[in-house]
């Protein structure tokens, strides 16, 4: 095999690597730009371009110090364009903190202009690395590519199979760089094929980086439960397949209502999931502001029942009291986390400020966004396909304000979706897959979905994370179990705020709930009750005088009013589908979880093609194992087997005449000796009837010397030639089995 062979592998190992760094970088513009991904393409192919120009004339040095005038430069332009107030703060200690936190998970998705990130961080490492390559320095090339991908899998911003195109071309761009380098032979590609392939199938089942945010490709039967998909995710939330549901308490709630108790709130859709942007959280320091309008303060008391990472509390929380107060963080959303973490049976009180709003104040509310809620609350990635505008347009037909069309989206979600719990990852954009592709889901695919519809129709919206409102085990309590966890929407709308929708449907999900509910209490699972909930849900003695209602606020006076889909609701916000208690289904336990019962909803089982993620590992298993035979014989000698045995197609008499022979040969070094080197035909076969020769074979031989080198042969001496090895090849099958090639 050709030095120039093992050069174009090399230079294909770093095409590929080149390739995965910047299809994630490319992602992240598709995600926060607007028109940027076509920059972006622009840019990676034109420091391409100016590599392969600049390889020519520049030597290493003097392309070092223009790699590293192209990262300052790039920086440079990042720096300037960071809004005012942020260039401000600017230092050194805080550019070091970013440093570090982008390599222990900050995703590069969260920082401020993102897409310019991008852009800025690609010109520099994408030329140097072919720089080197071209130069044939293929370790240096592979380090340098090799070094940004890792920075990126470290974020968590590279994904499974990007990562491990990576790895691959790294691994081929050092191998047969170094084979080029030192005359490498056949064999030794197929090691390195042998090599690869094993690499490939080994990252489908284990983490790139232990800890990382890279997943294994094939299934992993420890699903994760709902709270580590929504509630325990923090700044990140990535859609995933099935789901399981954990029935363990986590918290109680004392409350004169129940309400859905929010952890998290997510402004950025990725495709794939949701980021919390820009990672600034501050430290709780007293009152927080509320949102706009009429507003009416509830209080809850909240004592954890096992170690909480989050502050559960009603939309919108204005003030905290208790221990974790003293350390408790504030995102630039309004949400509250846990400092370090709420200990067992230690108490909170959280003070919320709940909307009031009536449907037609809503409708009448228009569409005069502040320019903060309009600029991060109606992003989309670039790659929105256009038949999901057209769905939401055909949705919300007619409909003339905000209001009535996420109610519309709400409906047609609801009523055209089943809800499964056990469903296959999607491959590409959540939000178009569970629409046209999927059957069924669970609350993040019917949140993610509604809120990108929404945001089609330039209405801004956002996904939420927490838990529902749990049992209710007394006139003012709540138990909230793991399986509570949910996501759900956000609509804002001007002089109100954010209104929650919801468009998961509640009697699927509480009757999947329900049934795992009973399994962990037969099965003695610690942990599942607390106090009197293993009693059921609390039921008031009914009573004759019915409950007085102010216009101005909503009450919860029996459990009807919080039970069943004809859920009896008062006050302002009485008929509001998406409004504060609307959407609240049979008794209050909503989440996103593995269907473990099995009925719920059969959707999308995942039994239809295998994954793009499956087939390739299956490609490369089959190369693995194809330049494994190769390299043991074992492809040569099954080739061998069957060639022996088979004569082909006819063709002329004197060509099968040789083609009969040729396999007459073969048979017999296998049970003799090969011919040697300028050994006649006739002499060979003469000195094998020696040493027991079939007589057959001789005529064979004759045979063969009249059509290659006599007068030919006619068609009934060749099928007699093929008929005779026919004969001595059926006679000495079992002796061939014992011969090697």
């Amino acid at each position: 095999m050709s030095r120039r062979t093992f050069r174009g592998g090399a230079l294909a190992g770093i095409a590929l690597l080149l390739f995965a760094l910047t299809s994630e970088l490319y992602h992240i513009t598709d995600v926060v730009g607007v028109g940027v991904s076509t920059t972006y393409i622009l840019v990676a192919a034109g420091t391409v371009l100016a590599a392969t120009v600049v390889a020519r004339l520049l030597r290493p040095r003097a392309a070092f110090v223009l790699t590293l005038l192209i990262l300052l430069g790039g920086f440079a332009a990042y720096f300037f364009s960071l809004p005012a107030g942020q260039r401000a703060v600017f230092s050194l200690d805080r550019v070091l903190a970013d440093v570090v936190a982008l390599l222990t998970g900050l995703s590069v998705l969260r920082l401020a202009q993102a897409d310019v990130w991008a852009l800025a961080a690609t010109p520099a490492p994408v030329f140097f690395t072919w720089y080197l390559a071209l130069r044939r320095r293929y370790v240096a090339a592979a380090t340098v590519g090799g070094a940004t991908l890792g920075l990126l899998v470290l974020t968590g911003d590279a994904g499974p199979l990007t990562t491990l195109a990576g790895v691959v071309g790294v691994a081929g761009a050092v191998a047969l760089g170094t084979l080029e380098a030192r005359g490498g032979v056949s064999a030794q590609l197929d090691t390195f094929a042998i090599v690869v392939a094993a690499m490939i199938i080994a990252s489908a089942s284990l983490s790139v980086v232990p800890g990382g945010a890279a997943q294994p490709l094939l299934p992993d039967t420890n699903t994760p439960t709902s709270e580590q998909n929504l509630v325990q995710s923090n700044d990140q939330v990535n859609i995933e397949g099935s789901i399981r549901l954990s029935p363990k308490v986590r918290f109680s709630v004392e409350s004169a209502e129940p309400r859905y108790w929010r952890t998290g709130v997510y402004d950025r859709y990725t495709g794939s999931g949701w980021v919390r942007s820009e990672s600034d959280t501050r430290a709780y320091d007293g009152r927080l502001e509320s949102g706009p309008g009429d507003r009416r303060e509830l209080t809850q008391r909240v004592t954890a029942r096992t170690q909480l990472e989050s502050l559960p509390a009603a939309a919108d929380p204005v003030e905290l009291r208790g221990s974790p107060a003293n350390d408790a963080l504030v995102t630039e959303q309004g949400t509250l986390r846990v400092g370090g973490s709420l200990r067992e049976n230690e108490s909170y009180t959280v003070v919320s400020e709940l909307p009031q709003y009536t449907p037609e104040q809503l409708r009448r509310s228009g569409d005069d966004y502040p320019n903060d809620v309009s600029g991060r609350y109606l992003q989309l990635p670039d790659s929105t396909s256009d038949r999901l505008r057209e769905r939401t347009a055909n949705v919300t037909e007619g409909e003339e304000n905000a209001y009535d069309k996420a109610v519309a989206i709400e409906e047609h979600l609801e009523s055209t979706k089943e809800y499964s719990l056990t469903v296959e990852e999607p491959s590409g954009d959540v939000a178009d897959t569970f629409l046209f592709e999927m059957e069924a889901g669970y609350c993040t695919y019917y949140a993610s979905t509604m809120a990108v519809m929404l945001r089609s129709e330039g209405i801004p919206a956002r996904m939420v994370t927490g838990y529902t409102p749990g049992q209710r085990v007394s006139q003012n309590e709540w138990v909230v179990r793991g399986l509570n966890a949910h996501a759900w929407v956000e609509v804002y709308f001007p002089e109100v705020g954010w209104v929650q929708f919801d468009p998961t449907p509640s009697s699927p999900r509480q009757s999947a709930e329900d049934v795992r509910l009973e399994s962990a209490r037969q099965s003695n699972e610690s942990g599942v009750d607390t106090g009197n909930s293993s009693t059921g849900e609390w039921t008031p003695t009914p009573t004759d005088t019915p409950a007085e209602t102010d216009a101005n606020t909503t009450t919860t006076s029996t459990s009807a009013d919080i039970d069943g889909p004809q859920a009896q609701q008062s006050g302002a916000n009485a008929s509001v589908p998406g409004g504060a208690v609307s959407g609240l289904g049979e008794n209050q336990t909503f989440s996103p979880t593995t269907n473990t019962s099995g009925g719920t909803g059969e959707g999308d089982s995942g039994d239809g093609l295998p994954s793009r993620e499956s087939i390739g590992v299956g490609l490369a298993a089959l190369v693995g194992l194809a330049a494994g035979a190769r390299r043991t014989g074992v492809s040569t000698r099954a080739y061998r087997s069957v060639w022996v045995r088979v004569q082909g197609r006819r063709q002329t008499p004197e060509r099968d005449t040789e083609r009969a022979f040729e396999r007459l040969e073969y048979l017999l070094s296998r049970q003799y000796r090969p011919r040697r080197p300028g050994e006649t035909p006739r002499r060979y076969l003469r000195s094998l009837s020696r040493l027991g020769l079939d007589e057959r074979a001789l005529s064979v031989g004759e045979a063969y010397e009249r059509a290659r080198y006599g007068s030919g042969v006619s068609r009934d001496e060749a099928d007699s030639a093929i008929e005779t090895v026919d004969a001595l090849v059926r006679r000495s099958t079992p002796v061939l089995g014992r011969f090697r090639s």
